[in-house]
């Protein structure tokens, strides 16, 4: 038996599984899950619609501001697919420059647009490039292209000034300006624009949309160009006045250096013309430019690129002009000369083109000076009068040209080239030229006594002297000296008008000279060139020239010119006693007659003076053995001069420019010669017929003069003057 107290023994099949297995397989009563308590509700319904609108207005914003940075990105993006290599934006002209040398190969003036070459931050004077920031855009190296802070404040200056908000301040950065002046991407084409000008109206508008692609053009040029780069771009691109495009031309046209030696006074002055380019260019007020550029260097200083002391002393130190850019020496000359080279490498030049000129600026100084005082000292106070001055070498190289009052200009009206003014007795040379070509001697003597010519269709014709007065028989050397009409009618009916008028053109006058009788008078119209020129074949011995400026053309860069000179001296006109003879007669003129006024300094001058009808245009014109100059006095309107004659004001200034002229120069003798003999005394001839008009052969003529008096003619002008003698 066993015992009760024991336990009892396992059986067979407990011992085949663990205990523990039983215990994993008992199953567990799954607790109860709690049910989760519902949020209490908070605040009213107004609360919960102000959130709904929150939560609206969340959603909408950053899809739609996903939306805008997208099409931004798209925008800019494409804008920077079209941005071209920074090299290629430096120089944006769409015409080339034209820079004028005198004869000494010093510059003297500029045409077309300016480059003076490519620049950058690193090369430009650090002057130059701290003022350019400073005062175009002081955050420029910290914003992303635009200038939220500028803008704003932009907007706060033009409503305070009673402007629209975009009227007015623009708080355009340099990116942006840049990116105006690049129009934005848009090049300039002859073809789609009418003018340039118009092109450049279109890259300057203001319209909202106008800015906004402004805007996104400048983002891209941010992401494809760096800081530096856009600066250089803007440096290279703005327009700084006086025709020069880039801080380089600049540079070199007011101060004659180049942009990397600029003081910080010159920098600050370039800089200040980024505002208003033409009205603050040195050139145009130097005050003005020096007050602007004050400011900038304020500026500079409150910006921490200059001390206060360095502010101090640059502002009392301001910027000048280089002696070149002051005298603005020549632009009278300048246009000429411009109009005489071909136009596709002057007026419409594409390339950048050196042109080398006759000009002496020395010279040029001298004439503009002369004018000045004659008129300071001489002229009524107020008088509109106006007057021309040309000077020439005898080959026709012209050295000076003065075409109006007003010197330092250019691009106006020029009278010693455009103003074609009858000559009045200024002519008179060439009918006793075409005389002494045929064998005449300055001795031969003519009768100033009262002559009629009948002129078919027209009536009788009767000239008078200045004087109205008759002096009997007179050599042609007194005709000529006391400038006589009635004679030099005489002698040109007797050697020909036809031979007078070639004579006369073959010098080098190219007006359409006058049919009749007075065209021994001056009734034809010249220019001031033309006739100065043809004076200057007189000196020359008795060829012709053509007057001249241009020495040669070449492109920048190159050493061989694209072409030479096309003046000079032409053919033999008159034999060279001829011409000899004739300067002794006009050297009368000075020294015994109307041309008295002229003489200076113990030199031989020779010339002539002339008055046309109602004293409309005076003249004098005149040479010594160095130089040839033409002076013409009068008014645009024609209105008659008051008591002016050739021999008068004309002289004067004629006078007081070679003065100058002269400084320094040796005297030498005129190349003239005295006629041989003494001056006879010829008989009174018989009357002749005064419808002879027929050309007669070199033998007869020469037989008539020393046989006979000097007859009359026909003719076909009536409105001819009745002056033309000088006193």
């Amino acid at each position: 038996m066993s015992d009760s107290r024991k336990g009892k023994r396992p059986l067979v099949a407990d011992r085949r599984y663990p205990k523990t297995r039983a215990k994993t397989t008992a199953k567990k009563p799954a607790p109860k899950r709690r049910k989760a308590a519902k949020p209490k509700r908070s605040g009213n319904i107004l609360t919960r619609a102000f959130r709904w609108v929150l939560r609206l207005i969340w959603k909408v914003t950053w899809r739609v501001t996903f939306v805008a940075c997208t099409v931004l990105a798209l925008a800019v993006g494409y804008f920077w697919t079209t941005l071209p290599d920074v090299e290629r934006l430096l120089d944006g002209r769409a015409r080339g420059s034209v820079t004028l040398m005198d004869q000494d190969n010093a510059v003297f003036a500029w045409r077309g647009d300016q480059f003076g070459g490519a620049v950058t931050t690193e090369t430009v004077a650090p002057g130059l490039k701290n003022a350019v920031v400073a005062t175009e855009d002081k955050r420029f190296y910290r914003h992303f292209g635009l200038s939220p802070r500028g803008i704003a404040s932009a907007v706060r200056i033009n409503l305070s000034e009673g402007r629209g908000a975009l009227q007015g301040h623009g708080g355009s950065t340099i990116t942006q300006q840049t990116a105006k002046l690049l129009c934005l991407g848009v090049e300039y084409d002859p073809s789609e624009w009418k003018t340039e000008a118009a092109y450049v109206a279109d890259c300057r508008r203001g319209s909202l949309a106008r800015k906004a692609k402004e805007a996104i053009y400048a983002l891209a040029m941010e992401v494809k160009y760096s800081k530096d780069e856009i600066l250089s771009i803007y440096m290279n691109r703005a327009y700084m006045g006086g025709g020069a495009y880039g801080a380089e031309a600049a540079s070199q046209r007011y101060f004659g250096k180049h942009a990397a030696e600029v003081t910080p006074a010159e920098g600050a002055m370039l800089a200040g013309l980024l505002t208003a380019p033409s009205r603050l260019a040195p050139t145009s007020d130097l005050q003005r430019s020096q007050d602007r550029a004050a400011t900038v260097l304020r500026l500079m200083g409150e910006q921490g690129y200059l001390s206060g002391a360095e502010v101090a002393k640059w502002q009392a130190n301001p910027a000048v002009l280089s002696a070149a850019a002051r005298r603005q020496a020549g632009g009278y000359f300048a246009d000429w000369v411009m109009s005489t080279g071909p136009e596709f490498f002057t007026r419409n030049t594409t390339e950048d083109v050196i042109i080398r000129t006759t000009l002496d600026q020395r010279i040029q100084r001298s004439a503009e000076e002369a004018l000045k005082f004659v008129f300071e000292n001489k002229v009524r106070e107020g008088s509109k009068a106006q007057a021309a001055i040309v000077v020439m070498s005898a080959d026709g190289a012209v050295r000076a040209m003065v075409g109006g009052r007003e010197t330092r200009v250019s691009g106006v009206f020029n009278r010693a080239i455009q103003a074609e003014r009858q000559t009045g007795s200024a002519f008179k040379p060439f009918v006793y030229a075409a005389a002494l070509e045929l064998g005449y001697s300055p001795y031969d003597t003519v009768d100033d006594a009262p002559l009629t010519i009948d002129i078919p269709g027209s009536g009788p014709w009767s000239p008078k002297n200045y004087d109205n007065k008759f002096r009997g028989r007179v050599t042609l050397t007194e005709s000529l000296a006391q400038s006589l009409n009635i004679p030099t009618v005489k002698v040109a009916e007797s050697v020909g008008r036809d031979l007078v008028r070639r004579i006369a053109s073959d010098f080098g006058i190219e007006s359409d000279l006058a049919a009749g009788p007075a065209l021994a008078l001056g009734a034809s119209e010249s220019t001031l060139l033309e006739m100065t020129g043809a004076y200057a074949g007189i000196l020359n011995g008795g060829s012709s020239v053509t007057p001249y400026g241009l020495i040669d053309l070449r492109l920048q860069g190159d050493d061989q010119p694209l072409m030479g000179t096309g003046g000079g001296i032409g053919e033999r006109v008159i034999q060279e006693n001829a011409a000899a003879e004739l300067i002794w007669v006009m050297e009368k003129v000075v020294s015994q007659g109307t041309g008295g006024r002229a003489q200076f300094g113990g030199r031989e001058i020779a010339g002539k003076t002339g008055t046309t009808q109602a004293a409309r245009d005076a003249w004098f014109i005149g040479f010594t053995a160095d130089y040839v100059t033409g002076v013409w006095m009068g008014y645009d309107d024609n209105t008659p001069l008051t008591g002016v004659t050739g021999g008068g004001l004309p002289t004067e200034i004629w006078k007081e420019t070679m003065v100058r002229v002269h400084e320094g120069l040796p005297v030498r003798p005129l190349p003239m010669r005295a006629p041989a003999g003494v001056a006879p005394q010829p008989q009174q001839p018989a009357p002749r017929s005064q419808q002879r008009d027929v050309p007669r052969s070199t033998e007869g003529l020469i037989q008539m003069l020393l046989n006979d008096i000097l007859g009359g003619g026909s003719g076909s002008r009536t409105n001819e003057n009745r002056s033309g003698s000088d006193r």
